[in-house]
């Protein structure tokens, strides 16, 4: 069964919006997007591009797969992420768009849960979730996050969408990997196993 792998860009008080740039997403306000450039270093970049290369395909939801096929297409061909970004498959969860135009790109049809638990049966490898912080939402509500693949960067910036917002599902995790870039930015990998557990010192 193919994996769900939410891979994601956190501050450390855990907020994963717009970390690309200024204009990423302006949602509510948001001041603060660009947030990981000037804490980010060349080995969080090894570790992604790591991360891309065990995965064949990628599921986002409309406003990151806008932001992605409005680059992507037109990039730099020396960036050996190009290649990988515009080759990979991208599968499209959306309410309002009616057609995608990158290259190799699907938008999936009907109930977005019933699509992804569709997908995770088919033939293929895992399929990492890239920003979409909606779609990952939904995803962890319904328990189809297999794995979580986060950058946790040495930050605070106090308010933005967080990938575990109030209300998110109690989950214990188990830990695959923790490493400290030279940068200080922690790299965790971790898995669901099932409900926290609960004691008293």
């Amino acid at each position: 069964m193919r994996k769900i792998i939410v891979c994601t860009f956190l501050t450390l008080d855990g907020v994963m919006q717009a970390p690309g740039g200024p204009d990423e997403d302006a949602q509510s306000g948001f001041e603060h997007g660009g947030w990981q450039k000037p804490v980010s270093d060349d080995e969080v970049g090894a570790i992604i591009a790591g991360w891309y290369e065990v995965s064949d395909a990628l599921l986002l939801g409309r406003k990151t797969y806008e932001i992605f096929a409005s680059y992507w297409p037109t990039a730099d061909p020396g960036n050996p992420f190009t290649h990988r970004m515009n080759g990979m498959h991208k599968y499209v969860a959306s309410r309002t768009l009616t057609s995608v135009e990158w290259q190799n790109s699907t938008l999936l049809e009907g109930d977005i849960v019933d699509a992804v638990r569709k997908l995770k049966t088919s033939d293929g490898g895992n399929i990492n979730v890239v920003g979409s912080g909606d779609l990952a939402q939904t995803l962890m509500r319904h328990d189809l996050v297999d794995e979580y693949r986060l950058t946790i960067h040495p930050v605070i910036i106090g308010t933005g969408k967080r990938l575990f917002a109030d209300g998110a599902i109690p989950t214990a995790l188990e830990p695959v990997s923790v490493s400290t870039t030279k940068g200080g930015t922690v790299v965790g990998v971790y898995r669901p196993n099932g409900r926290p557990g609960y004691g008293s010192y």
